[in-house]
């Protein structure tokens, strides 16, 4: 294990000269994404994961005997903690899970005492996670690239979606063979999952404080039932992933360690730039943490109202202590509140972060 690790200091982070406008051109391409998806449903949805699987009730069980440099923040001091659990695809629209999309696990920890990244009057922390090691639009040039690419796709069916995707694997495939780098369209196409959800391990993708150091959070199944789904085909159908996380927690428990990854070198392991992954040779992921999920009803018609139209998911949802870091999450500190506003304003629910479990329906 490496013995030293980079020091989080505020200026790490580099903002780029017309950073403002490229957030500003995402956001108006969101908001023409978000307007359309409306329409077509007559219901607002999330401009990123808007389809759900499952929402869990769990408890975060803050482990006592991890490495010095990784108790910080909310994994200083042993503890356990409430959670809300959404699993979900990334897409901003309702599709088929045949499709093959990524994966994610928002993670909601309620009754977080401690200074907050934003004040927020909340007292929860969230960690967004998607089923890859890195983000392929990690850069603000290139993500604002891949959401006009996004906002073209609500007009279109899934068996265009599929064709088109289709289409791009083929072109990737004589791009890669030929060292040729990969338009984002056609490197769209290439970021398809569809393997079980349960059986997935999820990162933050983008860095974040941790404490005194910068890090990278993931979740990785640690119960073997969940273990040996990891990269099982999950069956046809339009709502398979749904049918697959009720059927396994109806039952049965399960358990996910939540573990951190520090940088030990900005040069190799970026805090700007999310679309390189963090070597683990360099540095391994550590656990902090077991994320239990009991058996449970995972999506009552109750409390999936309440997680998909009331609950926002953001990881600006912080403490200071585990503050967002880099481009990516500085645009998403105006994009995550501006698609809520429009989703609830548009549903006409209010918005509401959650002080306690019990708010959760069963």
């Amino acid at each position: 294990m490496p013995t030293t690790f980079t020091r989080y200091r505020d200026d790490l982070e580099h903002k780029v000269d017309n950073e403002d406008e490229i957030v500003a051109s995402i956001l108006a391409s969101m908001s023409r994404a978000n307007e359309a998806v409306a329409a077509k449903h007559r219901h607002g949805v999330r401009d990123a994961h808007a389809k759900s699987h499952g929402i869990l009730a769990g408890e975060l069980r803050v482990h006592a005997n991890a490495p010095a440099p990784y108790r910080q923040g909310l994994f200083a001091e042993p503890a356990t903690y409430p959670v809300i659990v959404r699993l979900s695809t990334a897409p901003g629209d309702l599709r088929s899970d045949d499709l093959g999309a990524p994966r994610g696990m928002a993670i909601k920890v309620i009754g977080v005492p401690g200074e907050r990244a934003l004040n927020d009057d909340a007292i929860t922390q969230d960690f967004l996670l998607v089923n890859d090691d890195h983000l392929p639009f990690g850069t603000l040039d290139k993500y604002l690239e891949f959401q006009k690419v996004l906002e073209a796709q609500p007009a279109m069916t899934d068996t265009e979606i599929r064709n088109a995707t289709r289409k791009g694997k083929a072109i990737g495939a004589v791009l890669t063979a030929l060292h040729r780098p990969l338009p984002v369209p056609v490197e769209l196409a290439t970021v398809t999952h569809n393997n079980d959800i349960l059986g997935e391990t999820f990162n933050s993708l983008a860095a974040l404080r941790h404490g005194d150091y910068v890090a990278k959070i993931s979740a990785a199944p640690l119960t073997r039932a969940l273990r040996a789904r990891t990269g099982k085909p999950i069956p046809k159908g339009e709502s398979a992933l749904q049918q697959v996380v009720a059927d396994y927690f109806r039952h049965q428990d399960g358990e996910y360690s939540i573990r951190a990854q520090l940088c030990t070198d900005p040069a190799i392991m970026p805090i700007e730039d999310a679309t390189v992954a963090w070597p683990e040779a360099l540095s391994p992921h550590v656990s902090v943490a077991t994320l239990h999920l009991p058996a449970q009803n995972t999506y009552s018609d109750a409390r999936r109202v309440f997680a998909d139209d009331t609950l926002s998911f953001s990881p600006w949802h912080a403490l200071a202590a585990h503050r967002p870091l880099g481009a990516i999450m500085r645009s998403r500190a105006r994009a995550y509140p501006s698609s809520s506003d429009f989703r609830h304003g548009y549903n006409q629910v209010a918005a509401r972060e959650p002080r306690d479990i019990g708010e959760l329906p069963d």
